[in-house]
């Protein structure tokens, strides 16, 4: 389960076992975790943040989209 940022109190990493979805990140900050679709910039789940967290959260995704994928690609091997 690498992490691939840490900032602002967020913690965005893979899970090692899900190569064949397509790009994501898992995030979690204070006990609530969310999963996003890196290449579109989209939730796909949520448990426990906000909805200002969220934008928060789709915010800091967007910043890194570039970043994210290419670590995405070099874990994973795909591209």
């Amino acid at each position: 389960m690498p992490t691939v940022l840490r900032e602002d109190g967020f913690r965005l990493y893979f899970y090692s076992h899900e190569p064949n979805e397509p790009p994501h990140v898992h995030v979690d900050k204070g006990g609530a975790s969310a999963k996003v679709w890196v290449e579109s910039v989209h939730l796909a789940s949520n448990a426990g943040f906000s909805a200002g967290q969220l934008g928060d959260v789709l915010k800091l995704v967007r910043r890194h989209r570039v970043a994210l994928l290419e670590a995405w690609h070099g874990h994973f091997g795909s591209r």
